[in-house]
């Protein structure tokens, strides 16, 4: 089902593409949008992932790495069912992760090194089974290609600026309208999807490492590193911020149709709902593996 939504996304994205190039260039425009569209399409599928981990700087992470970031991931991947993924850190002192990857044989998780300063590793568990969620549920594709799209089609509307689009057709205050609305629709399809998967690769998540406060704990810190480190890759290409397990643009605070994520506190509310209740001699860790020898909490920087 995740490659059907895949594709009926990728249809959708082509279309308004070419509705974006038909008002800048009329039917010729239209034309060159839809061969653009397909080589993009073709691109996004079996590319755009490392186009997007290029765009973050984000380097890998060996097998066997001092943190053991890379122990974690496999043994959180194997609780999951899935193949391990590739690893990379970003160097930013923000909070945050994402994953991206057109299926699970081809997928990576990046985290920032913020966010191995921030949390614990019990918290950094609940943010990589997360991700892996995300990769099992194949939102990973569909992250990618919004935003892959979402920015070209930002791209092709602002062309209106200097060419002007067909004037005959629109005038100049439809060229101003379009030079809006157009990527205010790929951001809005953007954040429709955006919203309902969190919710689920919350849950998914939390079953993955077995602890739904893990998450919900993760999830208070990096919302609060978020909202006052800025992520400078994320700013240059705000198109992928709906890749990242918190919106890292210091922007839309609360649950409302312009949102990239659900609020936070909505999200951590569903995590703590989850919770049994348990005496404080119940809660295990067995699932995540004592990496490297350190401590049961406690940051890893």
């Amino acid at each position: 089902m995740g490659y059907v939504k895949t594709a009926m996304l990728m249809a959708a994205m082509t279309a308004l593409f070419m509705g974006v190039g038909y008002l800048i260039g009329g039917s010729g425009g239209a034309v060159i949008a839809l061969v653009v569209a397909a080589a993009m399409n073709a691109f996004t599928w079996w590319r755009s992932d490392r186009m997007v981990l290029r765009m973050h700087n984000a380097r890998p992470v060996a097998p066997g790495d001092r943190l053991g970031l890379h122990a974690l991931t496999a043994d959180l991947a194997r609780n999951a069912n899935l193949p391990t993924p590739a690893v990379y850190l970003i160097d930013t002192p923000q909070p945050n992760a994402f994953a991206t990857g057109r299926n699970p044989a081809n997928a990576a998780v990046a985290v920032t090194s913020g966010l191995l300063q921030s949390l614990s590793r019990e918290e950094l568990a609940g943010v990589i089974a997360h991700e892996l969620a995300h990769i099992r549920n194949h939102d990973t594709a569909i992250m990618t290609v919004t935003a892959t799209f979402a920015g070209a089609i930002s791209m092709l509307a602002n062309f209106a600026l200097f060419f002007g689009g067909s004037r005959e057709r629109l005038g100049l205050i439809g060229t101003l309208l379009m030079m809006f609305l157009a990527p205010l629709a790929a951001a809005l399809v953007q954040m429709a999807i955006s919203r309902t998967r969190e919710y689920a690769a919350d849950k998914a998540g939390a079953e993955i490492c077995g602890q739904p406060l893990w998450l919900a704990s993760a999830l208070e810190k990096i919302a609060m590193g978020a909202a006052r480190i800025d992520n400078h890759a994320a700013e240059r290409h705000p198109a992928t911020a709906h890749m990242f397990i918190i919106n890292p643009l210091h922007a839309h605070k609360h649950d409302s149709l312009f949102a990239t994520h659900p609020a936070t506190e909505n999200r951590i509310a569903a995590l703590r709902a989850m919770t049994p209740q348990r005496g404080p001699d119940q809660t295990s860790a067995s699932r995540v593996p004592n990496t490297r020898g350190r401590r049961q909490a406690g940051p890893w920087s």
